[in-house]
């Protein structure tokens, strides 16, 4: 018989067979203060990833689902979240731009803070942010999203949101893209759900190395942000 799992990570994956397998042992090599499980949502990947998944999938710790078509990294997060077992639960990438050591750091403050929710905030140096317009738009869209639901928070688009169980599945969540970020936000914030923020570490990719964000998911971002203010 095993512990019941503390905390759910549910790692959205399409396409990333160059970072998938280190991603994954990067999770199960991390000290994290309660029992976990590694769900990996596999949202259609057609570029071998499906099979380095099935290689690294033989741990008791993680689990599997896959999409026989992409829906998007929305659509898996709300399929992980339908077979997440944790008390708590926090999406993280599998592109290998975030550390999950970060995430135990998060799980603690989430329990010894008695916080509602914790984001991992990125500080944007030189040496890991993607480009100036992408720090930019990041900056712009947070900035949005303080104005128009007069909050003071540091980084909405951070993989990062740790919360929950019940709390996660309560958003009603309909994002299927990027915009899923802005989306449980605005929800969080709509319940009146204060965020605790602890500082992390990040290295963003290039585009040659697999960077999926585009112009057009800001804009997308904006209108999920006034969608839920104004619902």
């Amino acid at each position: 018989m095993h512990d019941p799992p503390g905390l759910s990570l549910l790692m959205p994956v399409y396409n990333e067979a160059p970072t998938v397998e280190a991603a994954i042992r990067g999770v199960l090599e991390t000290k994290f203060p309660l029992p976990i499980e590694l769900i990996v949502i596999d949202d259609g990947s057609t570029d071998g990833t499906s099979d380095l998944i099935a290689r690294n999938s033989g741990s008791e710790e993680v689990r599997v689902v896959r999409h026989s078509q992409n829906g998007g990294k929305g659509a898996a997060v709300r399929t992980g979240l339908l077979h997440a077992r944790g008390t708590y639960s926090t999406i993280i990438d599998a592109d290998l731009e975030y550390d999950p050591a970060d995430a135990a750091r998060l799980l603690e403050s989430l329990i010894d803070h008695s916080a509602n929710a914790v984001y991992g905030v990125r500080g944007f140096e030189s040496h890991s942010a993607y480009s100036f317009w992408y720090v930019v738009g990041n900056k712009g869209v947070t900035l949005a999203t303080n104005v128009l639901y007069n909050s003071w928070i540091s980084d909405l688009m951070t993989c990062h949101k740790m919360m929950r169980t019940d709390l996660f599945r309560a958003l009603p969540l309909r994002e299927s893209g990027f915009a899923i970020e802005s989306e449980i936000t605005a929800l969080l914030l709509r319940r009146g759900v204060r965020v605790y923020e602890v500082p992390i570490t990040y290295n963003a990719r290039t585009r040659d190395q697999g960077k999926k964000l585009r112009a057009i998911d800001g804009v997308r971002v904006l209108r999920t942000l006034l969608r839920c203010r104004l619902r």
